[in-house]
């Protein structure tokens, strides 16, 4: 079971919390991007091998959203929030 450091609540169990996905790059413009470069940015989520940037929220517990580093090969974190208990 993966721990995940909650800035308000200390380490938790991954039960406690709800996924929120990879985080992104900023919304292009649809009015300055090809109809490919919008359908991609769209559908397409990365799943990289190794360390990835994510969101994750403490939804049975302080109601807060955290970003984090979690290695997809481990499910180690390897960073997470810097006020994290």
């Amino acid at each position: 079971m993966m721990l995940i450091p909650c800035p308000f609540c200390g380490p938790r169990t991954e039960s406690e919390f709800t996924y929120g996905g990879p985080v992104r790059p900023p919304r292009p413009d649809p009015a300055r991007t090809t109809d490919a470069e919008w359908v991609a940015w769209l559908t397409e989520v990365p799943n990289p091998l190794g360390p990835v940037e994510e969101r994750w929220c403490h939804l049975r517990g302080c109601g807060s959203w955290l970003t984090l580093w979690r290695d997809t090969r481990t499910h180690a974190i390897v960073g997470g929030p810097q006020d994290a208990g």
